[in-house]
């Protein structure tokens, strides 16, 4: 009873952490609506190749459900995608994530 209970907290937590680990693996890339700037394009390979981690920012910037509409608003408080692309943490520059295709 003891060990098929610890097998099953061991299943669980591969379970649920995969959903993290594979979220955007293998080179993947999400799009997203972007309004009038253009599609939005996340690339996650390129952030993990930076030394960030999902956690990073989903849970305290983002949470984990996608969220309907990210605004200029958010983005000129420092919420979202520029508490981080301000200029000095990373780049700010619209065209590298917004895309016109």
């Amino acid at each position: 009873m003891k060990k098929t209970l610890i097998l099953l907290c061991i299943l669980a937590v591969v379970f649920v952490s995969s959903g993290y680990v594979f979220g955007v693996g293998g080179g993947k890339m999400l799009t997203y609506g972007g309004g009038g700037q253009g599609k939005v394009i996340f690339d996650g390979q390129t952030h993990a190749s930076k030394g960030l981690v999902c956690n990073d920012c989903h849970l305290s910037l983002f949470e984990m459900k996608k969220k309907a509409l990210i605004t200029m608003s958010d983005h000129n408080e420092g919420k979202a995608c520029f508490s981080c692309h301000n200029g000095k943490q990373a780049f700010y520059d619209c065209g590298q994530c917004h895309r016109k295709f």
